[in-house]
């Protein structure tokens, strides 16, 4: 495939280096929020029945027992069986972000991410169109598979979605909400459109915030003459950071970071 234009994105985007650190702890993360932690079994107590001595302890010549919901006999209790719980761990947001972030550098540094305008959604429900897209294009079963990451589902766009999810041996296609870092990685390539890679690099970027305002307020006070920043600004800065979760304005990001810009390949409808 020939780009047909460029544009361009940040170094602290699409230019990280390769931290496998990081990529192992975010999945991990989304494994353990994944597991449902359902399995129960029942222990002695919980087992229907009378709880009453079999036989009596002494007297019969057989060995000792206790009530029919003993481990130990069929039908009773589980004797350390699981119980439902939760598995989820915790992982800083910030660390998640630049994990998510690493693994789209990866990507685009091996060049396998590739970015479109936007989708080009079929006239109907062709399986073979599909199929014959994938093969013509290179993206199927035999070169690796490939991950298609849409802004959004419904609409447009939702006759390439049934269509993919028919062929999924050749290839998947997720929307931005439920693309994540292992999704990223397991597959050949990843196909994104370019609307959807904004919008996950400006949910991505908490680790980029908090650092641009320290810094700005850090610059401010030493025009002002003051040597440091002050209790009360601190603790500004961090009611910030805890508000950027619900910020849905752009990143802001330092200066020298949009300076140098990487040039990314864009690919047009396809």
């Amino acid at each position: 495939m020939e780009p047909l234009r460029f544009t361009h994105f940040p170094t602290n985007h699409l230019g990280l280096p390769l931290r496998r650190d990081l990529l192992h702890r975010a999945i991990v993360y989304e494994a353990s929020r994944s597991r449902q932690g359902t399995a129960s079994t029942k222990w002695r107590d919980e087992v229907h029945g009378s709880h009453r001595k079999l036989y009596p302890q002494k007297g019969l010549g057989r060995a000792r027992v206790g009530d029919k919901q003993s481990p130990i006999r069929r039908g009773g209790g589980v004797a350390f069986g699981p119980k439902p719980r939760d598995f989820s761990l915790s992982l800083p947001r910030k660390i998640y972000d630049r994990a998510f972030r690493t693994a789209l550098s990866h990507r685009f540094q091996r060049s396998e991410l590739l970015i479109v305008d936007a989708f080009r959604n079929p006239p109907a429900y062709n399986p073979s169109y599909m199929s014959d897209m994938f093969a013509t294009n290179r993206w199927g079963r035999t070169d690796g598979r490939s991950l298609l990451v849409a802004r959004e589902r419904g609409g447009d766009n939702e006759t390439l979605f049934r269509g993919v999810e028919g062929m999924n041996r050749e290839g998947r296609i997720v929307d931005l909400g439920k693309c994540d870092v292992k999704m990223l990685l397991e597959m050949g390539r990843v196909i994104v459109e370019e609307g959807a890679l904004r919008e996950v690099l400006r949910r991505h970027s908490k680790d980029l915030r908090s650092s641009v305002k320290r810094s700005s307020v850090q610059s401010r006070s030493a025009l002002n003459g003051s040597d440091g920043v002050s209790a009360e600004v601190e603790e500004m800065i961090d009611e910030d950071e805890d508000d950027d979760d619900d910020d849905d304005g752009e990143p802001e990001l330092d200066e020298d970071a949009v300076i140098a810009e990487e040039r990314t390949a864009v690919r047009t409808d396809i």
